[in-house]
């Protein structure tokens, strides 16, 4: 029997490459379910090219238009349609491609219900980690993770035992503007932001790779996935983007995981877990790369991966609160209502405001829904401040 998948986000960058996986992967997987954020034409194309009898966007306007456009399919709305889509769907596997804090809800649901999460997105494990690994433990649900880090993480421990592991390290690209003074930055243009060296992301994952925030959320989703304290979680900047991470081990070895960057290795090892499917990418030849380059992070210049860092170490709510106000940043950065060098500044009042009374336990997800909103609020006002100057 093939695997039955829904995808969320299926019309992201994310979303288009699981479905060229699917479509290689001989029938051994399937889409029974498609959601988007507003894009309902393509998810509507999508739908119609596969078979698929049911889809879901998170916004009402477009759910509407594209129930209107499509009379022989179900087109369900907003966060609870894609809740419902995920838990009636039948699926033994749902990729959450979803962008930001909306992703949480459908990573709840998923997990809720026993169905195996591929996850790309990271900010569930970064707003609710404590709960939602709960919930997977409760559950029996796998989580399998799509970042190109993570999932070069889950292979190379996959085969040792517990306590062989001495230290995790990420590897990061550096973004575009990697050997930039905190002076430089403050004139750097949108267009310079978008313009990521070796990856093709979204927009808000894109500036988040420019800012190293995006390396920091992995960090707190390494803590996470693999039960790691942070001071055992390193990261390094690799401008070449071949090596996506290594492990430590305690006998003084170092084992990495290598290959040409493309989004379809992480996506098909999760989709197709624990089997492995051939893929049309390039055997790596390292006689033709000649040399492979490490460096240091340069945490003055780019300050948002020690922010991440000391939010994931407070715990509680900080966390959340990190990723909201970054959210409300990098839009803001995104709009041209601030400029780079502002995003962590928006950030760093957020939690400067929010965590003076200490970052309590969350018991709950509404209590992270609480803290979202609240570090929204003081972030935007933060981003009006920072535009008056």
């Amino acid at each position: 029997m093939p695997r039955r998948v829904v995808i969320l986000g299926a019309t992201g960058s994310v979303g288009l490459q699981a479905l060229d996986v699917v479509a290689r992967s001989d029938g051994e997987l399937t889409i029974c379910g498609l959601a988007a954020g507003t894009a309902w034409e393509p998810l509507l194309e999508q739908a119609l090219r596969l078979g698929v009898r049911r889809i879901a966007l998170a916004d009402a306007d477009a759910a509407a238009r594209a129930a209107e456009a499509w009379t022989d399919g179900e087109v369900l709305s907003g966060p609870d349609g894609i809740v419902a889509l995920i838990t009636e769907s039948g699926a033994d596997l749902v990729l959450n491609a979803i962008v930001g804090a909306a992703g949480l809800l459908a990573s709840v649901a998923t997990l809720g219900e026993g169905i195996d999460l591929a996850l790309a997105n990271k900010e569930s494990l970064v707003v609710g980690g404590e709960l939602i690994t709960q919930l997977a433990e409760a559950t029996g649900a796998r989580i399998l993770p799509v970042d190109s880090e993570h999932a070069a993480l889950h292979q190379l421990i996959a085969g040792e035992r517990p306590g062989s592991v001495l230290k995790l390290i990420l590897t990061a690209s550096g973004g575009p503007f990697r050997g930039f003074s905190p002076a430089a930055l403050a004139d750097v243009e949108v267009a310079d932001a978008l313009a990521h060296p070796t990856w093709s992301m979204g927009a808000k994952i894109t500036i988040d790779s420019a800012t190293l925030m995006n390396k920091g959320l992995e960090v707190i989703e390494a803590h996470h996935l693999f039960g790691t304290p942070y001071e055992e979680i390193d990261v390094v900047v690799h401008p070449q983007s071949i090596v996506h991470s290594l492990v430590q081990l305690i006998d003084g070895a170092t084992l990495a995981h290598l290959g040409y960057p493309d989004m379809r290795v992480p996506i098909a090892y999760a989709l197709h877990h624990p089997e492995r499917a051939e893929l049309p990418v390039a055997p790596l030849d390292l006689a033709t790369l000649g040399s492979l380059t490490f460096e240091a992070p340069d945490v003055e210049a780019f300050p948002c991966l020690a922010l991440a860092r000391a939010a994931g170490r407070a715990g509680g709510t900080a966390p959340c609160v990190l990723n909201a106000a970054n959210e409300v940043a990098v839009h803001a950065f995104l709009t041209d209502q601030i400029a780079f060098t502002r995003i962590p500044e928006v950030i760093e009042t957020a939690l400067a405001a929010l965590g003076a009374g200490g970052w309590g336990m969350v018991h709950s997800f509404d209590m992270l829904t609480a803290a979202d909103a609240e570090a929204r609020a003081v972030a935007a006002e933060a981003v009006r401040s920072a535009s008056a100057r």
